[in-house]
């Protein structure tokens, strides 16, 4: 897989998808294109005169149910999904020829992504890849009638992630260790879907969103059970929220080296803490070389995969 080279990946050849928009309920039609190396991710509207959009802090729009870009007004809704995937697989240049202004939910994970990229392969480049390496804490706090909402990002080997989610039943607390680095995106991460609860559906859609949503594109709990199992994982909702904290993160332009801990986080809290980090420069470097211990090594001691309790 192409997150284990130390040089750029883009993929191998094209591939595409077609489906509805998760909040707009709009059929779109996208194409991920190989790109030359330096060029990072690019989203292009195609039915815009191919108006390009980076995908990287400075174009972070709204943020609250789905993680937005938008440049001069122009706007690409629901990334989080085709950035995990990338950065979790290890694509690091590709241009995203999209013709509407939301991302396709498709199964609500980033499954029918890797399956693609699986399925053309990924090409190394030249350039050696560049990691955005941790050197001092950067945190964000929020305080809410729900409790203390925490995200940080801190020095350390590898991609390390600890995440902490508490819902209401039947999903309750859970807490997921580990490490990108070790190659096991695919199999761990990327089946996970996205969920809601059936009692704010109405709510929700009132508001203008959810308008693409049914039960093959997300996890539906209601009654205090899941509605439409069985579910992929036993601990699949937390696994989901580090789906999403991958590609939320993928924004900071970088794969990051360091460690990265979130307690009921967000999409709001993860793109802060990205804005953030980007602001303090003295909290970041460069780096052109990554933790060189073998997977195998990383996997064991991290328990890349393993739920533990809250």
């Amino acid at each position: 897989m192409g997150q284990q080279a130390h040089t750029e990946c883009t993929l191998a050849a094209a591939v595409g998808f077609s489906g509805l928009g998760l909040h707009s309920g709009a059929p779109v039609t996208m194409r991920l294109v190989p790109a030359p190396a330096g060029s990072g991710i690019v989203f292009r509207r195609t039915d815009l005169d191919n108006f390009e959009i980076p995908a990287n802090g400075r174009n972070v729009a709204r943020v609250s149910y789905a993680t937005s870009l938008m440049r001069q007004g122009v706007l690409i809704s629901t990334t989080e999904h085709l950035l995990s995937a990338l950065i979790g697989y290890g694509v690091d240049n590709v241009i995203v020829e999209i013709d509407n202004l939301e991302v396709p939910i498709l199964d609500g994970s980033a499954l029918p992504y890797v399956d693609a990229f699986e399925s053309v392969g990924i090409k190394r480049q030249r350039r050696r890849r560049e990691y955005l390496r941790i050197l001092k804490p950067v945190e964000v706090t929020e305080n809410s009638k729900d409790g203390v909402k925490f995200i940080g990002v801190y020095p350390g080997k590898g991609y390390g992630i600890d995440y902490r989610i508490d819902f209401p039943a039947p999903i309750g607390s859970s807490r997921f260790l580990g490490d990108l680095q070790t190659g096991a995106y695919a199999d761990l991460i990327a089946p996970a879907r996205t969920f809601g609860f059936r009692e704010d559906e109405a709510t929700l859609r009132n508001m203008g969103l959810i308008r693409g949503a049914d039960d093959t594109c997300a996890i539906i709990i209601g009654a205090g059970q899941v509605q439409n199992g069985p579910l992929r994982f036993a601990d699949e909702f937390v696994r989901h929220k580090v789906l999403d904290l991958i590609g939320d993160l993928a924004l900071a332009g970088r794969r990051i080296q360091g460690r990265v801990v979130a307690e009921r986080a967000g999409h709001a809290m993860h793109t802060a803490l990205v804005s953030k980090l980007l602001k303090d420069r003295s909290a970041w470097e460069l780096a052109h070389d990554f933790d060189e211990e073998p997977a195998a090594v990383r996997s064991a001691s991290l328990g890349f995969g393993a739920a533990v309790p809250a």
